[in-house]
């Protein structure tokens, strides 16, 4: 009977796993102000890969990177009364530019308050349109079509690492239209560009739509989003597009001359992804060994264990993992050197093979006298880590025959990743539902994994809209979106027996 990695397991606590996979896999530690995340550096490589093959995605639609302020003037929240609302509650403010000894004891100046109180960036909606405000003036000047890597800083009541934090990193697009025809398309282009992102690079599956009203960005005309399927069946918001129209560029006086010599206000977007993807990829992939990454974000997609034992066989050992690294990083995957390590830290094997195997290292190779006398690697797949007997499946392999298949063996790995994360979205999805009696007995008899559905609905709004978000709130349930590859609707909304227009997917969320 195989033993795991990890103490808790999925099944018992899922939320405890989750904790445990972000230690044992040295992913973040706490920093001492709550909500707020020390990245160790195999989480933090993780974000760097995320970052990288994003931005390379994002410049290719012809986004330039910039950088603005993390202090923002409140009085420029104060232009747009509903995206203020929005983030009231989460803003950090500052108010004081000064501290002063008191006794033993340093205090803020009262002497030093700021003239006007500064808001830690929630969102750069604000700052970025002042910016537009200046830089458009003509419809030669658009479209303005920016992106930056920032931080933020969104004072969360409840706070859990890489999904919910007060401070977290992310990029943030903006860009400003000169139709809103133009605007549209840059939204919806988004939303696939981070759908396909999700799905290729991640080999996380997601379903692309539309938010319904009550869950728009504050100030946009619509929200986009794309919602990935946790394996407790929960939905985890993975990224947002989102059409402002002109309310931020009439707040802002984002304004152009057409080619009419006419004033226009112009049409704006924003959207952002956040190191939220990285809490999604540990709930999609991990497991009750710990972390498991796709091979494409992987900081090290090889990790090469010496079997080190203290005797003067050592020196050959290393010898022969040195020369295996080093035709290894000359080797290429995903149109990419391969990204190889050698572990040759003083821990025992038996320790690196766990402490590799919990961070999700894609391919472990233990090496020691016997394969050299062999000429052999002893290969770990991170994605099958076990055979059906419950040991390790430990794969024998000849070192250049490993050399030559490295890069297929880290598709498969992906492609497999991908594949599992797909048939559990598939299998926890379920349509079929006509009556709001079936949503709650639903929910109620599954057990921890019910998994979503997809409801059709008449598209409702206002205070209508809020009713039905009553309802659903009462079963701790939320509208995700509405899917954009959804079929034809043939029946009545659920929650008002009026015919349908649209279908929906509801389910619980982080």
């Amino acid at each position: 009977m195989k033993k795991n990695a990890l103490s808790v397991t999925r099944e018992d606590d899922f939320s405890g796993w989750y904790q445990q996979v972000i230690s044992e896999a040295d992913l973040a530690e706490e920093s001492g102000v709550r909500g707020c995340m020390i990245m160790r550096p195999w989480g933090y490589g993780i974000w760097e890969r995320v970052q990288y093959l994003m931005d390379q995605r994002i410049k290719e639609t012809g986004h330039e990177n910039c950088y603005f302020p993390l202090f923002i003037p409140l009085s420029y929240f104060a232009k747009e009364a509903e995206h203020v609302d929005g983030f009231a509650k989460e803003m950090a403010v500052v108010t004081h530019h000064r501290l002063m000894k008191d006794g033993d004891n340093l205090v803020v100046d009262p002497d030093a308050k700021l003239e006007e109180p500064l808001v830690v960036r929630p969102t750069s909606e604000t700052v970025i349109g002042t910016a537009f405000a200046r830089w458009v003036q003509s419809w030669r000047d658009l479209p303005v079509m920016i992106n930056q890597w920032a931080n933020v800083v969104r004072w969360e009541m409840r706070t859990r690492m890489f999904l919910r934090t007060s401070e977290f990193l992310w990029q943030e697009g903006h860009t400003a239209h000169a139709s809103q025809e133009e605007a549209m398309e840059e939204t919806l282009n988004i939303l696939e560009l981070y759908r396909s992102f999700s799905e290729d690079v991640l080999a996380m599956p997601v379903i692309a739509g539309e938010k319904p009203e009550n869950e728009r960005f504050p100030g946009a005309d619509a929200t986009y989003s794309i919602e990935a399927m946790m394996q407790d069946g929960k939905a985890l918001q993975a990224g947002t597009s989102h059409f402002l129209g002109q309310t931020f560029s009439k707040a802002q006086n984002i304004r152009f001359q057409d080619k009419e010599g006419e004033f226009q206000f112009a049409y704006t977007t924003s959207w952002g992804t956040s190191t939220r993807l990285i809490g999604g990829v540990i709930m999609t992939h991990g497991d009750d060994d710990g972390m498991r990454v796709p091979p494409l974000i992987a900081p090290h997609q090889i990790v090469i264990v010496p079997m080190l034992r203290d005797k003067p066989e050592d020196e050959a050992v290393l010898e022969y993992c040195q020369a295996l690294h080093k035709q290894l990083v000359q080797s290429w995957a995903f149109d990419e050197k391969i990204r190889v390590k050698l572990d040759k830290s003083a821990a025992k094997a038996s320790n690196k093979r766990w402490s590799w195997v919990k961070k999700g290292a894609p391919i472990i190779l233990e090496v020691g006298p016997r394969d050299i006398a062999e000429n052999n690697v002893a290969m770990i797949r991170r994605d099958a880590l076990y055979k059906e007997n419950g040991k390790i499946d430990m794969h024998f392999i000849g070192k250049s025959q490993f050399a030559e298949q490295a890069a297929m063996i880290l598709e498969e790995i992906q492609s497999t990743l991908h594949a599992e994360a797909t048939a559990r979205l598939n299998a926890n999805l379920t349509r079929g539902v006509t009556e709001f009696s079936e949503v709650e007995s639903f929910y109620k008899s599954n057990g921890k994994y019910p998994g979503w559905l997809e409801v059709q609905w008449c598209k409702a709004s206002g205070e209508e809209l809020d009713q039905i978000e009553g309802r659903l709130k009462k079963l701790k349930l939320t509208f995700r979106n509405v899917p954009e590859a959804a079929d034809p609707v043939d029946g009545n909304c659920i929650f008002t027996g009026r015919p349908a227009v649209e279908r929906i997917l509801i389910g619980k969320a982080y």
